[in-house]
């Protein structure tokens, strides 16, 4: 036995080193340690998005561990960093591009994307990654991809008087069922259904209308798009694909009131796991006419029923969060705030909440935006708090 222990030793030593090689090269090794993730740059009290010859501000959208914010006015996508920098934009829009949220998963931008004329709702799909320059066309770039919401046209093109005529965009009409105007709030957040799992919610745009009843609900649409990649098609204006879920996963009704086109913005916070619904005030003075509502996270949708449908009708419906103002007529619960220009939720009590304006250049106006750093505070009548500015 004695004889065998230098041998022993030598090969029990080279396998050491072995060991230590493969770990250096991250060989497979149980123990290896992996690189700690590159923290997040530090947030700016405020980001501006920059003058353009656009629509208004319509959502913003933040990628935290690259540094990068999006800015959406209307048909043209802005990429920033964090100091404001343009670092790329996307044209060639037709239709509306409203509010935005990032998907971490993938790494991508989601947007609500419009085409009433057409009848056709879309979830557009930016590849951050690419958008490296100004001005990159939507069609021929490959940097935007879109998918269809066949639920949306549904109920948009609803003849809901039963005349066999559709009238169009118009919210002057007893057409189109909840008051569907389209689209325009999106973001990630928890099933509401509690399956588990994680889903973009995409809400109605809802027209402003005081002569009918059937639409004082936010609509939410909730969808599992791990799998979309199947559905997604470059953008061709002018030839509408169909290509998308045939339903959503699950539909949610908000008894707010009507408002003035709906959820504007719609952000996930999971600070306190509320979902937070920034409005253009609506006209009925049945309703306290709120910018914003909080659907309270703690509280599973229950059955119930959807108010003032031209039939009976039961649905999944969302709690108000019972903070803030309150209506006791009504018994609907909001605030008076800002962020229906954007929102985005930092998730530890912070937000973004973005400003619109204009500014004149050479005698044509120009859109701007900013996006502005809050706390959250629950006071009334406005829960944010500026943190500062430059």
């Amino acid at each position: 036995m004695r004889s065998r222990a230098p041998a022993h030793l030598a090969a029990l030593f080279l396998s050491t080193v072995l060991a230590s090689a493969l770990l250096a090269v991250g060989g497979g090794a149980a123990h290896a340690r992996t690189p700690a993730p590159s923290p997040s740059p530090p947030l700016p009290a405020s980001v501006d998005g920059g003058a353009w010859s656009s629509g208004h501000l319509q959502g913003t959208a933040i990628d935290r561990r690259k540094g990068h914010l999006y800015f959406s006015f209307t048909d043209l996508l802005v990429k920033t960093d964090l100091s404001g920098r343009p670092i790329g934009s996307v044209t060639g829009f037709t239709g509306h591009l409203g509010d935005l949220d990032f998907n971490t998963g993938d790494g991508r931008v989601y947007g609500s994307l419009e085409y009433k004329a057409a009848e056709a709702f879309y979830v557009a799909i930016f590849d951050g990654a690419r958008i490296t320059r100004m001005n990159m066309d939507a069609r021929t770039t490959g940097v935007v991809s879109t998918v269809h919401l066949r639920e949306v046209v549904r109920d948009y093109t609803a003849d809901m008087n039963g005349d066999g005529v559709f009238d169009g965009d118009t919210g002057d009409t007893p057409d189109h069922r909840y008051g569907c105007s389209g689209v325009d709030g999106i973001a990630f957040g928890p099933d509401l259904n509690r399956r588990g799992g994680g889903r973009l919610t995409v809400a109605y745009g809802v027209y402003s209308n005081t002569a009918r009843s059937d639409n004082d609900h936010q609509v939410l649409l909730q969808y599992d798009v791990r799998d979309w990649r199947k559905y997604e098609r470059p953008l061709v204006e002018g030839a509408h694909h169909t290509s998308g879920p045939a339903s959503p996963d699950g539909k949610f009704f908000a008894h707010t009131g009507n408002t003035t086109y709906g959820v504007q913005n719609l952000e996930y916070d999971r600070h306190s796991g509320n979902w937070l619904m920034a409005v253009y005030k609506g006209r009925k003075t049945a309703f306290p006419r709120y910018s914003l509502y909080v659907v309270d996270g703690s509280r599973p949708a229950r059955r119930g029923e959807v108010k003032g449908q031209p039939r009976p009708e039961s649905g999944r419906i969302l709690s108000l969060l019972p903070r803030g103002l309150h209506h006791e007529p009504s018994g609907v619960y909001g605030y008076e705030s800002g962020g229906q220009y954007g929102l985005v939720s930092l998730d530890d009590g912070r937000f973004y909440v973005a400003e619109a304006g204009t500014v004149d250049s050479a005698g044509a106006t120009l859109q701007t935006g900013r996006a502005v750093l809050h706390r959250w505070t629950g006071a009334v009548p406005d829960p944010f708090t500026v943190l500062g500015r430059p």
